[in-house]
């Protein structure tokens, strides 16, 4: 993958993590309060005929930050393996939006909704026990420099997180924090100096020295 496809791929994956945050903002300050919809349906905060679309716009979201997600594992050597393990999570949640609608209409407790909470908490796992294993390997590594070795960690760490905010009233809250560490991600992978600039002057000298 180049250096070109790689930004091109982080641009996509900024643009979701920061739609992320904002959607996050918006149901915690705006939608929660606005809703007649009791806490006890699958579809909270929002009516069941609203889930829907909601769902979709959300699995598009998820689409981006896979692309995002590509990018990191294109960009990075060691660790490469949990990047991808980082990957397949995002898109079982991505798949895990559109599991949802079926239910719309019923219960947290009821067989259908369980299966499908199921899913997302495997899809929010397998994300951060990846972030994690990538995280450390590129903070050992010599890779990355500056703030951007912590990046995939900080992502890893609350990702971590997530997987317990996902049972509490707090999670849209987690979710804009979780768009936000992914944004600085995507960020760090965009703005990493290109490979064919830090390897150039080492082919150079290789030559004169030959």
């Amino acid at each position: 993958m180049n250096n070109l496809s790689i930004r091109r791929l982080a641009v996509a994956g900024l643009v979701g993590a920061v739609a992320t945050v904002a959607s996050g903002i918006l149901i915690e300050a705006v939608v929660k309060p606005a809703s007649d919809v009791s806490d006890d349906m699958w579809s909270y905060p929002w009516s069941s005929d609203a889930l829907t679309p909601v769902s979709i716009v959300f699995a598009g979201l998820h689409l981006l930050v896979l692309l995002g997600m590509l990018a990191f594992a294109g960009t990075i050597r060691r660790g490469r393996v949990g990047a991808m393990l980082a990957v397949v999570g995002t898109f079982v949640l991505f798949l895990a939006e559109f599991a949802t609608i079926p239910f719309a209409d019923q219960r947290m407790d009821e067989t259908g909704p369980q299966v499908v909470g199921s899913v997302f908490g495997l899809g929010v796992s397998l994300t951060a026990i990846g972030l994690l294993i990538a995280g450390v390997a590129v903070l050992r590594s010599t890779e990355w420099h500056g703030w951007r070795r912590y990046a995939p960690l900080a992502a890893g760490v609350w990702s971590l997180a997530m997987i317990g905010l996902s049972f509490t009233s707090a999670l849209p809250v987690g979710v804009a924090i979780y768009g936000a560490t992914l944004a600085v991600l995507y960020f760090a992978i965009y703005t990493l100096p290109s490979h064919s600039t830090t390897t150039r002057p080492d082919r150079l000298r290789a030559r004169i020295e030959h």
